[in-house]
């Protein structure tokens, strides 16, 4: 069995999609010769936790620790709250606080490429007996936090390890990154370290065909497309909810408002008394307050029912039970690429998905590849009212459903040994 060293911050008890890709990577890789040894923070500081998926780390893999230096436990003392909206991505450009503001710009400018930097030569130091000790010949690293590569590009020129980079999400061209109130000596830094490690790497993997595209312009070493997955235990067939249940499970953050499903939504209740008697809006998941309000302004408070963040067990269940799953991206040019990692558990439970998003969205193409439901720009209002009243006859004759065929190639198992390959 071939060993590497996986190197990540996000790690069990920490909630999120990103825990759940390597989470499930260290499960199957195993069964392809692979045996990882985990690197991760021994004090972190994570801003959702879901203790359940601690019963999923395996039985026996062996996990060293070394202490983190996080700014934003010393920004707690100053403000709890705006900390954990920040530390969670909840970053709105609209009625910030002045202290908001100057975190953000502290967050961007001093912290770069982010609030994690402070692990990264410690853990260059800590890493370099246990790489020898463990006879370990590659590493992957894994971000955001994008810092985390940074470990991986001094491992490669110090030790010369193989190093396999790994970008759940983009670098410089992520959204959020407007919100940080950067320099354009700090744009420029940024530009930098992203250009280095993708260029130092040995290989590079992303979860979308945007983002290889974007980063073949920046680098000619080899990148990757393996995407987020399911994993078989999430597959099964739950009692449906008797309303006509529209879910969103995950995080509604600023920007992900679809005012224009709102609006849609107001006009069916009020145009069919039937649709008002069986319609629910479920969002389970942090929602931030300006799309709260959009969704009230449109007159569907007494529709909505907010569970809020729930463990990933109950996120599974009620994908299973609902009528119709929402996926909602930021209508942006830098957004195409983002694939949530719910959208293939909404497919695997075969339930219709109404997807929101950019023009030319990858989650798109995937949702009309695979037959799983229908896809919407913020401008689609009529399109979009026809689609939701076609499933609202069908859910009334019991025969609501999505076909999601060809899944299979998204399922853990499958994802985990396209990445042995590579190791």
């Amino acid at each position: 069995m071939k060993k590497v060293l996986i190197i990540t911050y996000y790690w069990p008890p920490a909630g999120g999609p990103g825990v759940q890709r390597w989470l499930k990577f260290v499960k199957y890789l195993p069964d392809f010769g692979i045996t990882p040894v985990l690197y991760i923070p021994e004090n972190p500081n994570y801003p959702l936790l879901d203790e359940s998926l601690v019963d999923g780390i395996p039985q026996g893999i062996t996990v060293y620790r070394h202490p983190i230096r996080e700014p934003y436990k010393l920004a707690n003392l100053l403000s709890k709250k705006e900390t954990k909206r920040i530390s969670s991505g909840i970053i709105s450009s609209k009625d910030q606080t002045f202290l908001e503001k100057t975190m953000l710009w502290v967050r961007g400018n001093f912290f770069i490429p982010d609030a994690r930097k402070n692990w990264v030569k410690p853990s260059i130091r800590f890493l370099g007996p246990i790489i020898e000790k463990e006879n370990i010949e590659s590493i992957i690293t894994t971000g955001p936090p994008h810092s985390v590569h940074l470990i991986g590009n001094q491992l490669k020129q110090t030790i010369g390890v193989k190093w396999l980079a790994d970008f759940r999400d983009p670098w410089t061209s992520i959204g959020y990154h407007k919100e940080l109130r950067l320099t354009s000596g700090s744009q420029k830094k940024h530009k930098r370290l992203e250009h280095m490690v993708l260029n130092n790497a040995d290989s590079i993997v992303v979860t979308s065909k945007t983002t290889k595209q974007e980063f073949i312009g920046i680098t000619r070493k080899p990148i990757s497309v393996i995407t987020n997955g399911y994993d078989f235990d999430a597959i099964g067939h739950k009692p449906l909810t008797k309303d006509f249940t529209i879910s969103h499970i995950g995080s509604l953050l600023s920007g992900r408002n679809p005012k224009v499903l709102w609006q849609v939504l107001e006009e069916l209740i009020q145009e069919n008394s039937t649709f008002k008697e069986c319609f629910k809006l479920r969002l389970a998941g942090v929602v931030s307050e300006d799309v709260l309000q959009s969704i009230y302004d449109s007159g569907l408070r007494e529709f909505t029912e907010l569970i809020g963040y729930v463990s990933h067990d109950r996120a599974i269940k009620l994908q299973q039970e609902s009528q119709v799953l929402l996926l909602v991206e930021i209508d942006s040019h830098e957004t195409k690429g983002i694939l949530p990692g719910k959208l293939y558990e909404y497919m695997a439970t075969k339930r219709p998905i109404l997807a929101i998003g950019p023009s030319h969205w990858d989650a798109a193409s995937i949702i009309e590849d695979t037959h799983s439901g229908a896809s919407f720009g913020y401008g689609s209002k009529k399109r979009l009212k026809d689609v939701i009243l076609k499933w609202f006859v069908a859910y009334q004759n019991e025969s609501l459903e999505a076909e999601s065929e060809g899944i299979e190639k998204y399922s853990r198992k499958e994802l985990s040994r396209e990445l042995a390959k590579l190791i």
